[in-house]
């Protein structure tokens, strides 16, 4: 499904992943659309297929989703495998949760619970190494919802790390990313979550319901103005080159994403 950001346009859409019927790309499709950015949506999980080539995209992000990159469903290794074109077409991507321990799978790296059994789901803080530091302003609290992390293959640079799980955000080459945290939630997302995953606030180091909503009270806006950043960071830095195929999208306009 291909949809247009309310101004005209020439950047190519962005290539979105997504895991389940209902899902959304939430705060992070609202923005790459204010940014001029078409989003072209797919879910292979229900059938739909990958690109051969990146040449008809500005990049791509895979979100997150309830299953690990450890199942052995053939979608999960076929998306695993398809990171190989991003990374080598040096395009933009953008792992979020699933996403990112999918490409830490792609270059050889581990996927697995805390040692302990912990989760993170709320609000946990984080800090940028000196490597993240050279690139933003990174916020001190995001918010998390899951039970497994990655390692570090070779090649991959941390940029943030956290306590339970201590690798929280990672870059690969010059253009691929990895967060465990979601930035991505808008208010209503956030709800359903909180409705949906109730009986997950009993593991181990979660966080009750009321306490996500409150944090987000408190943390969302700087970590809002993180992703804005971060986004740019990202794909705006190639968008100037990323012309879209020839007339065809240079004047269409239809109503923007709206918000999850």
């Amino acid at each position: 499904m291909l949809m247009f950001p309310s101004r005209q346009t020439r950047k190519l859409p962005v290539l979105i992943v997504l895991h389940q019927e209902r899902s959304s790309p939430g705060r992070v499709g609202q923005m790459l659309s204010d940014k001029g950015f078409p989003l072209d949506i797919r879910r292979p999980v229900l059938g739909d297929p990958l690109p051969d080539t990146m040449a008809n995209h500005s990049g791509a992000v895979i979100f997150g989703g309830p299953m690990s990159a450890n199942d052995p469903d053939p979608f999960v290794k076929t998306e695993i495998d398809w990171i190989g074109v991003p990374l080598r077409e040096n395009k933009p991507y953008l792992g979020i949760c699933l996403g990112a321990q999918m490409m830490v799978r792609h270059l050889g790296g581990t996927v697995a619970a805390e040692k302990n059994g912990l989760t993170e789901i709320g609000w946990y803080p984080i800090r940028a190494t000196e490597h993240g530091r050279l690139l933003m302003k990174w916020p001190k609290m995001v918010y998390h919802f899951h039970r497994e992390g990655f390692d570090t293959p070779r090649g991959v640079q941390l940029l943030a790390e956290g306590d339970a799980y201590p690798n929280q955000a990672i870059r690969y080459g010059d253009n691929a990313w990895g967060l465990q945290f979601h930035a991505e939630l808008t208010r209503a997302m956030m709800q359903r979550w909180v409705v949906h995953g109730a009986e997950r606030f009993t593991m181990p180091n979660a966080q009750a319901g009321r306490d996500h909503l409150e944090g987000r009270m408190i943390f969302d806006a700087p970590l809002q103005e993180w992703l804005w950043n971060f986004l740019d960071l990202v794909f705006d830095q190639q968008a100037d080159g990323a012309q879209a195929d020839g007339e065809k999208i240079r004047n269409i306009r239809q109503p923007a994403l709206q918000a999850g």
